[in-house]
This record gives C-alpha cells, sequence and structure tokens, in this order.
C-alpha cells in the first residue's frame, strides 16, 4: 500500500433530543471528529436528508453524510436533488453514502418488494450511472431494466462545488466489487444474508473476512482502471468501550458472535480496550487494510468525549 491516509473520525446518530440538537452536533464538531453521518431506516430515527441538511445549517467544519441512503426508498431523480442540493448548502461537505439495502423489516413496514440480493444490487448500479450524470450533465437520459430516464435537467447547479463524494458500503463480493469500481469511499461491513442481523452476523467481520473483503475492492478497482490506493476505506464501529478490562466485554462478544476472543479483539466492528490498545489496533488496521475512516454510534455523551480526547485527538495528527 502507499503512504497512509490520515485518520478521520465519524459520528453516527440515528436522532437527537429535539430541544438538544444543534448543541449536540456543535459539540461533536468542537470535540475534533471530522463527520456526522445518518442511517437510512425507518422506524423510531430522524430522516436523514432533512437531518443532515440542518446539521449542514449549524456547523463549519465537519463532513454531513448519510450511511447509507437506501437506493430503494428514493427514486435517484429525486436523491439526485437532494444530494446536489445538501452539497450546495452544506458548502461541499456531503458525503454521499449509499447502498442496496438490506434491512428487510423496512421493506415490509413500507409495504417494497425485498428482492433478491442480486436485484437490488443491479437496482443500484443503475441508480449510481442516473445519480453522477444528474450531478455531471446538464441533462440526463437513462435506459434501464430497473430505471427510465427521459432527458430530465441537472440536479442542482453546483457550480464550482465538486460532486458529493460518493461512498457506498457493502459486505458481499458483488457489491464490494460495485464499490471498487465507483466509490471515493468503502465502508466495509458484514454481509447481511436474511435480511436482519443475526448472531452470527458480526463473525462476517473477523480480521480473515475482512482482508478478503479489501481484495475484492482493490481487483474490482483494478479491473476499472482505478487506483485502490484512492479509496478511502472505513469501518462503523457498532461497540466502542474504553477500557483497562476488556475481557469481560470480549469474553460476551466472542460468545454472541461465534468468533474467538482474540477475533473480537481484532474486529473493526468493536474497540475494546485501554486508550493506547485501541489507537495501537486502529495504526495495525490501517497499516494491514486501509481503514482510516473510523464511525462510532452517538449513544452517549460522555463515552464520545472520552474517545475523543483519547483516540480521536493523538490519531488524528498521525
Amino acid at each position: 500500500m502507499s503512504a497512509h491516509p490520515p485518520f478521520r473520525f465519524g459520528v453516527q446518530f440515528s436522532q437527537l433530543p429535539a430541544g438538544e440538537w444543534q448543541e449536540w452536533v456543535e459539540h461533536v464538531e468542537a470535540l475534533g471528529y471530522a463527520s456526522v453521518l445518518w442511517p437510512d431506516h425507518f422506524g423510531d430515527q430522524w430522516e436523514p436528508v432533512t437531518a443532515l441538511a440542518a446539521v449542514a445549517a449549524v456547523t463549519q467544519r465537519v463532513a454531513v453524510g448519510s450511511l447509507v441512503y437506501d437506493v430503494d426508498y428514493r427514486h435517484p431523480v429525486v436523491l439526485a436533488k437532494a444530494a446536489a442540493t445538501l452539497q450546495i448548502v452544506s458548502g461541499g461537505r456531503h458525503e454521499f453514502g449509499i447502498g442496496a439495502g438490506w434491512m428487510q423489516s423496512d421493506y415490509d413496514e413500507a409495504g417494497l418488494p425485498f428482492d433478491r440480493a442480486g436485484v437490488r444490487i443491479a437496482r443500484l448500479a443503475e441508480a449510481l450511472a442516473i445519480l453522477r450524470s444528474m450531478w455531471t450533465n446538464e441533462r440526463t437520459t437513462f435506459e434501464g431494466e430497473h430505471y427510465r430516464v427521459r432527458d430530465v435537467a441537472a440536479a442542482a447547479p453546483l457550480g464550482a462545488l465538486p460532486p458529493p463524494r460518493l461512498m457506498i458500503g457493502g459486505g458481499g463480493p458483488k457489491l464490494l466489487a460495485l464499490a471498487g469500481a465507483h466509490a471515493d469511499i468503502v465502508g466495509l461491513n458484514p454481509k447481511v444474508h436474511e435480511g436482519r442481523v443475526t448472531a452470527g452476523t458480526a463473525a462476517d467481520c473477523a480480521p480473515e473476512r475482512m482482508r478478503e473483503k479489501v481484495r475484492w475492492v482493490r481487483e474490482a478497482a483494478e479491473a476499472a482502471g482505478r487506483s485502490a490506493d484512492a479509496i478511502e476505506w472505513s469501518s462503523l464501529v457498532f461497540v466502542t468501550a474504553l477500557t483497562d478490562d476488556p475481557k469481560p466485554l470480549r469474553e460476551a462478544l466472542a460468545k454472541g458472535s461465534g468468533m474467538t476472543v482474540e477475533q473480537v479483539a481484532d474486529c473493526p466492528l468493536f474497540l475494546t480496550g485501554s486508550p493506547a490498545e485501541v489507537r495501537e489496533r486502529l495504526e495495525r488496521r490501517r497499516e494491514e487494510l486501509g481503514i482510516s475512516y473510523v464511525v462510532v454510534q452517538a449513544r452517549d455523551r460522555e463515552a464520545l468525549e472520552t474517545f475523543a480526547e483519547h483516540v480521536v485527538a493523538p490519531l488524528s495528527q498521525r
């Protein structure tokens, strides 16, 4: 691999206290986090386009991004306009994350057909072609199996701004190959076979599986004539615990996931251990896999502050 990219750390919210949301995101920015991100699900969470526009309006530096939009929830013409508008109102800070969809309960609740993975990925590939064309061309016409667009105007007048940075998250070979061919940022995730997270889902991000996922992306990038070293590699952390005694938590996570304790300790889905150990593991992971963009969950303000002090601040300088 080439010279190491700098570390970036993001925070994923799903909702915030109604009267305190602005103070929360301003505090995250002041702590040194590089991005505020939102998932895209139904149920008990805020709608991401609206939330990210609000975050962009009250911050100056952080990127605002989706982690990730589900291609099936919005027509790509609608999504292209929303994303371009977010890029404008944020002054070029929009990270446009998109995926093929995976949570079957969302589809069931909304009355949407939950097609097999291959169909959803093919639909995503067509949507990407429409999105990117609408961000760069005055008019777009597209004829595919899933979408037909007739001479639609550009998404929004970006002017001197570049299109949003494109993030694609996924866990299987087809989706990661699509990411390798197109994405600026690749999110390395577990593959969700059954339309829901199960006890064994996390094991798909065991260290040996992560190396295979990176290989799929790199091979696809090379086949597309791209440099894989230009990709920013990202991971979403589901459990963050800075502690001098991580053994009990790691044992519980191992029991629940089917991994060994050492696999849990080295799995990107979990960051457990002393601050020094967590920093060392992140640096080694960047060396071995290229992962430099780490996103944590915004569950507790004190935990975000502690993580910022002991991990974000020292590693953002390296």
